[in-house]
């Protein structure tokens, strides 16, 4: 690391310098602190009395080197600051530490023999090929009946979610935050040790071997990252050095919405702190991207835009994201943006934010407001579903149900959907097909795979008894098989940021609420087509692009699937008007979807 890029905002390895670094003969122990009057240095090996930490020159940074300390020793800070008040802490870069409720740093050793050469030397940012992730909270996925807290280690995990993964044809998994933090209801959003896995599940050694496996079975791994705000715990980074170092000094901007504190980004140490600890994740974990929380906090004062853009905020996302982009080129960042500032995907070079894909926040709120609707209050509501391909190509838009929009009343993807238990499934099946024919990467919550009605608790695993239902067992069974289209069709994930490569074929269906659509290039392609009333429609007309012949794919009312339609071989030829435009005519069940794939004659 170099102190000027530190105090400036360019460093991205602070980890390398700050910390506790194990060397031969002992561990060296280094921590900044400017505005502290001492530091000393407390831990197992000496007994948890204070030794005092000797700042080098005048540059903020405290060190010490202790030949008793050795790896799995446990340490904190001791920091007094210009008031004569003193306070305990934790390592603001320790690599682990110990269990909550306790709160002291942990040495460790973070280096580990990964052999995902292959992976690492041929992954990139799927821009042209499939992008199917599974977000999980590592503790609820599965809990364990031999662990007192119900947790299975990160070695235990790779045995019994990697075969999970690969039989529901996922493509990536997305973790909900794994840095450390004290309140298990938070779910890592509010964090304590930012360069430190949390120790819920294991060491870090484990969960490097985690994202070995993984990579070893050709699954990609995104960490979600919380760059915003951090917890309030004294112990941690909360006025570390007896000041403000970390948060803003005023609290109308200092205190999130969440009662936790907003970084400082206008201060270069804290920017290098911060964009230090995005690299730390994907160079010494190999993560494949991470997934940046509260963009919008970032990006406007309080993530307010009345209160104006926080031009420091911009700066930081930039200089990260560009760094990053630098140091691992085949690495995904992607932004849970929920604002309308422009320029999310574009590069920093061009004005940008930097961000390889966004989260698209409003193609999820009108798709779910939409299936909440009863049926008759859907045609003057139809444009719900078509607006967001009107703004599409400004961004790389990622589609995600997540796990924001299954807690805190609000109800899971299967509850949101109109009527009554069984008028749900029709409608969340074709929901999906939806979902995973409209351009756009791909995101899912555990859970949602199997139609869980049970909104996701933090303290429980997920409920996968459900599978012994019919229903659930059917939509689960649909979900791998459109997974696996997903994944085998370049038309559905290949180019889809260029508009060529989509079209409208049914856009003002308004009475009867039809929807259809061309994926892929005009003379090889998929027609989707949607009906959303509860009234089936027969020999329904739709013009299309050029003459051919369409083989159904998936039907969404298969019996198979839980439906009432039986699978057949169906292939369709298109008719000429007598203005000789082809069109074709088909049945559509009520609340359900058609896949054809299209050929040209």
């Amino acid at each position: 690391m170099k102190k000027h890029d530190f105090y400036i905002g360019k460093a991205f390895d602070i980890y390398d310098y700050f910390g506790a670094h194990i060397e031969e003969n002992g561990t060296r122990f280094r921590t900044y602190a400017p505005g502290a009057k001492h530091v000393w240095l407390m831990g197992d090996f000496n007994g948890w009395k204070e030794e005092e930490m000797e700042q080098e020159e005048q540059s903020g940074i405290f060190s010490i080197f202790v030949p008793k300390a050795k790896e799995g020793m446990l340490y904190k800070y001791k920091i007094h600051g210009q008031d004569d008040t003193y306070v305990e802490h934790c390592d603001p870069v320790g690599f682990s530490m110990e269990l909550r409720p306790k709160n002291a740093s942990r040495i460790a050793d973070i280096s580990y023999p990964f052999s995902d050469e292959k992976w690492m030397k041929n992954r990139d940012k799927n821009y042209n090929r499939p992008l199917n992730i599974y977000e999980i909270h590592f503790g609820s996925w599965k809990t364990n009946e031999t662990d007192e807290h119900g947790w299975y280690t990160y070695s235990q995990m790779k045995d019994l979610l990697l075969p999970y993964i690969k039989e529901n044809g996922y493509t990536h998994i997305e973790f909900l935050p794994l840095s450390e933090h004290p309140a298990d209801c938070s779910w890592g959003y509010q964090n304590t040790g930012f360069f430190s896995p949390t120790s819920r599940y294991g060491t870090p050694r484990q969960l490097m071997e985690l994202v070995n496996a993984c990579h070893q079975a050709d699954i990609g791994v995104i960490m979600d990252f919380v760059p915003v705000h951090f917890a309030v715990d004294d112990y941690a980074l909360r006025r570390y050095d007896g000041t403000a170092l970390f948060e803003y000094p005023e609290t109308d901007i200092g205190v999130s919405e969440w009662g936790s504190l907003n970084f400082n980004f206008a201060r270069g140490e804290v920017r290098s702190f911060l964009q230090s600890a995005a690299n730390y994740w994907l160079t010494k974990y190999h993560f494949d991207g991470i997934r940046m929380d509260a963009v919008s906090r970032a990006v406007y004062w309080m993530g307010d835009k009345s209160r104006g853009v926080n031009e420091w905020g911009i700066e930081f996302i930039r200089v990260m994201n560009e760094g990053l982009h630098n140091l691992h080129p085949n690495a995904m960042l992607i932004a849970e943006d929920s604002t309308d500032y422009e320029k999310v995907c574009a590069p920093v070079e061009y004005d940008g934010l930097g961000f390889d894909y966004k989260w698209d926040m409003g193609w999820m709120n009108d798709t779910l407001a939409y299936f909440k609707l009863p049926p008759e209050n859907r045609s003057k509501n139809y444009h719900k579903l078509t607006f967001s391909m009107y703004y599409f190509y400004k961004e790389l838009y990622l589609l995600a149900l997540s796990h924001d929009e299954v807690v805190h009343g609000k109800a899971t993807i299967i509850q949101k959907m109109w009527g009554s238990y069984e008028d749900k499934f029709p409608q969340a099946r074709a929901l999906y097909l939806y979902m995973f024919t409209h351009p756009g990467k791909k995101l899912n919550f555990m859970g949602n795979e199997f139609a869980q009605f049970r909104e996701w608790d933090e303290s429980r695993g997920q409920d996968f008894d459900m599978l012994n239902y019919p229903l659930h067992d059917a939509f689960h069974h649909y979900m791998r098989e459109l997974h696996q289209i997903y994944c085998m069709q370049p038309s559905l994930y290949s180019e889809e940021y260029d508009s060529d490569y989509f079209k409208w074929l049914e856009v003002h269906g308004e009475e009867k609420c039809i929807y259809a659509y061309r994926r892929g290039a005009k003379k090889d392609c998929f027609m989707v087509f949607f009906n959303f009333m509860n009234q089936d429609v027969k020999d329904y007309t739709i013009e299309v692009e050029v003459d051919g012949i369409l083989t159904e794919v998936l039907n969404s009312d298969w019996e198979a699937f839980g439906g009432a339609t039986k699978k057949k071989d169906i292939s369709l030829k298109t008719r000429n008007a007598k203005t000789n435009k082809p069109y074709i005519m088909l049945d559509i069940i009520k609340f359900s979807g058609r896949m054809f794939h299209f050929k040209r004659k």
